[in-house]
């Protein structure tokens, strides 16, 4: 790909931010109109989790997938097929006249934003060859993300009061459609010198593994142990084969070697204990502040903004500390902010004052604020830089899973516990032990972050990244003789 000029590289950048902001902005949007999704559709509780997790549970099973396509085919064309996959299954969601044809479409929104996300970083990392402009251009990506958080709740509120919840679905077209447009007139197209091969079969084994986990969870509190049970089994043999098959294979969809480095296999166990923290507060939160406090889906919106903002200010701030520090910081405060904020909750009622409620929801705000750029960071520095995107995907992959994870046992828990007949009066009860996973999430942060990010971590980071060379390197002289 020949050298683009400053002002076609930053367009690229901008291009390429729309497609996050279309895929971030889609959950947290949604998140505020599951009260109105619940009235309109009657759904329960489950076929709340289902609307948010559909989504998450496709995404998370395909963005490694997804990115080795583009690598060999082209970044490009899988980034445009994204677009308009994603577009038309927004214009389908909007249309949907029931829960389950709601839920189908989310998979078909799903399935082009796992084209969007990874590919997107790979033609950044392809436009930006010098490693400052990279820096800053990955900066400007990440802080799309707490762009997304903060304007969601809001953008979602005004929308769902004064259009309809079908209308959180239309501000995707129009974005869509320019940023397909964009695409097909200034972005070039790019492959990888040598493209991964595909991994079917591991494919399959990781969507059984997600798909019959999370189906397991929600379910587990309506449906009896006889229709549950199958699909854990499901779950404990994909995983099982998953690992026994990819150990044996020479491209595996998922390197197992990876997690030799301790901070590569932290910075997962991270993503995922974070992002289910997320997954989690957003959905009790939303579901408190409309079905229990009685507000709009705008007031609901405007009461999330204390944890919305400290995201967004905090992200940046993370990024300086982890270029400037490293990801040990960071990560401490965000596993603390992230703890104090669920203890406040479990053990102090925390949504029962106006004043405690506020103070929680800033807490959590700076917590996740700063936990996005480490992770990314604590993945990759036990990597060869051949292997980067690769572990980068891990890590994208691991956000996912955790989010579908979150709200899949939270809400089967507070499913549990809650009196549909005294929704209001049993909901802060029945939400306590949903609380306290938040808390043991936040903690685990705090704990798996201060454990691999130290010295000796580093060390066998650097230790990983030598022999995973020396693989690739015996591999490719085997290969050419």
């Amino acid at each position: 790909m020949s050298e683009l000029s400053p002002r076609r590289r930053l367009l690229v950048l901008a291009i390429c931010c729309m497609s996050l902001l279309l895929v971030s902005l889609d959950n947290t949007v949604l998140n505020v109109a599951l009260p109105s999704l619940q009235r309109d559709l009657d759904a329960s509780t489950s076929g709340l989790q289902w609307t948010i997790d559909a989504y998450t549970l496709v995404l998370a099973s395909l963005l490694m997938l997804a990115g080795s396509t583009a690598d060999r085919i082209g970044r490009r064309r899988v980034f445009t097929a994204g677009l308009v996959v994603f577009t038309l299954g927004s214009l389908l969601c909007s249309l949907a006249p029931d829960l389950e044809t709601l839920v189908a479409f989310r998979m078909v929104q799903a399935v082009g934003g796992s084209m969007l996300n990874p590919v997107a970083m790979s033609i950044i990392t392809n436009t930006f060859t010098d490693p400052r402009e990279r820096a800053r251009a990955i900066g400007a990506w990440g802080a799309v993300v707490g762009l997304s958080m903060a304007a969601g709740p809001l953008v979602g509120g005004l929308l769902v009061d004064s259009v309809g919840w079908r209308s959180i679905f239309w501000i995707n077209l129009p974005v869509g459609l320019a940023a397909l447009v964009l695409t097909l007139r200034f972005v070039p197209e790019s492959r990888a010198p040598k493209a991964r091969r595909t991994d079917p079969v591991g494919q399959l084994l990781v969507i059984a593994l997600f798909g019959s986990l999370t189906y397991a969870i929600i379910e587990a509190p309506h449906a009896p142990l006889s229709t549950t049970a199958p699909f854990g089994a499901v779950a404990l043999a994909s995983l099982v084969a998953l690992l026994r098959y990819e150990s044996r294979r020479h491209e595996p969809l998922i390197d197992l070697r990876f997690f030799r480095s301790a901070p590569f296999s932290g910075a997962t166990v991270i993503a995922v204990s974070a992002f289910a923290a997320l997954g989690g507060f957003l959905f009790l939160s939303t579901l408190y502040l409309q079905n229990v406090r009685g507000l709009s889906a705008l007031g609901a919106g405007l009461w999330m903004l204390p944890m919305a903002l400290p995201t967004f200010l905090c992200a940046p701030l993370s990024g300086r500390l982890v270029g400037n520090r490293g990801p040990r910081l960071p990560l401490l405060i965000a596993g603390g902010a992230m703890t104090a904020a669920g203890l406040l909750f479990a053990l102090f009622e925390a949504e029962t004052s106006n004043t405690t409620l506020v103070v929680g929801y800033v807490l959590f705000g700076v917590g996740f604020g700063f936990v996005n750029a480490p992770i990314t960071n604590t993945a990759v520095s036990g990597m060869p830089r051949a292997q980067a995107g690769v572990a980068s995907a891990v890590a994208s992959t691991s956000r996912q899973l955790g989010q579908a994870l979150g709200v899949a046992v939270v809400g089967a828990v507070l499913a549990a516990g809650v009196d549909s007949s005294s929704y209001a009066e049993s909901f802060t009860e029945a939400s306590r032990p949903g609380w306290w996973i938040l808390t043991a999430c936040g903690l685990a942060v705090l704990v798996v972050g201060a454990a691999t990010s130290g010295r000796w971590a580093c060390a066998t980071a650097r230790r990983t990244a030598e022999r995973l060379e020396s693989a690739e390197i015996r591999e490719a002289a085997g290969a050419d003789a």
